[in-house]
């Protein structure tokens, strides 16, 4: 390690791993729900449970699900490497916030980081950043404290069929939406720099009601990155 390089703790992973604990129970449903869904779509326990440990994707391996076709044709991979584009498209934006983090950083620590990358361990690790901290280990912490039970989940989703198929009947589809909002909570620092969100969200809700398809992804967060660039252009001013 380079001494520009971020700290990278035992702490901070086990730290990492504490705070991903709220959104286990959600992960855990997201999962087998995956399972199920491959299980019915024909993949193999094999198949699905592989997905799941080298993906580690859970939006982008639910979505390909429903144009997943066999055999193959041109058109149905396209589509499918289509729509895992725009459903990872996020990780471009992700990524680039995080890279002053990991500068400095040996390769391994870096691809190991950006392969545990998810939504949740994201949060947490802009949030440990906003509050003053600096461990890179918080970050792959959260991420890889997820990654087996998104792998065990999935394996358990498809030995169940379809039992969890319908996160809502429990309600536990509400864990992911509450834990986002209350992370999100601390980092509120006015209007004008939550205005790239706000109208990424707007944006996004609008293309979802006016186009089919999955579309409103590309639209929000390319509404997002374009407000993003005028607000700290106008600020710089």
């Amino acid at each position: 390690m380079t001494s520009t390089a971020a700290p990278f703790t035992r702490a901070g992973i086990l730290r990492g791993v504490r705070l991903s604990l709220p959104i286990w129970p959600s992960i855990a449903v997201f999962g087998a729900a995956y399972g199920a869904a491959a299980a019915q779509r024909g993949l193999s326990l094999a198949e699905a449970t592989a997905m799941s440990a080298f993906v580690y994707a859970g939006a982008s391996q639910m979505v390909t699900l429903e144009v997943w076709g066999r055999p193959w044709t041109l058109s149905a991979l396209l589509a499918a490497m289509t729509v895992t584009a725009l459903i990872n498209a996020r990780m471009i934006l992700m990524g680039a916030t995080i890279q002053p983090w990991m500068r400095g950083s040996p390769p391994w620590r870096t691809a190991l980081s950006l392969f545990v990358l998810v939504d949740a361990s994201w949060l947490i690790g802009v949030r440990h950043r906003a509050e003053g901290g600096n461990d890179l280990g918080v970050l792959v912490g959260a991420g890889a404290g997820l990654w087996p039970l998104w792998v065990l989940s999935t394996a358990g989703g498809h030995f169940a069929g379809a039992l969890v198929s319908e996160p809502r009947v429990y309600a536990l589809d509400m864990i992911m939406p509450v834990f986002f909002a209350a992370m999100l909570a601390p980092l509120w620092r006015g209007v004008r720099p939550a205005l790239p969100w706000l109208v990424s969200g707007a944006v996004a809700l609008v293309v979802q009601h006016v186009v089919p398809g999955y579309g409103f992804i590309a639209a929000g967060a390319l509404a997002g990155l374009v407000t993003g660039a005028l607000v700290d252009d106008g600020a710089a001013r």
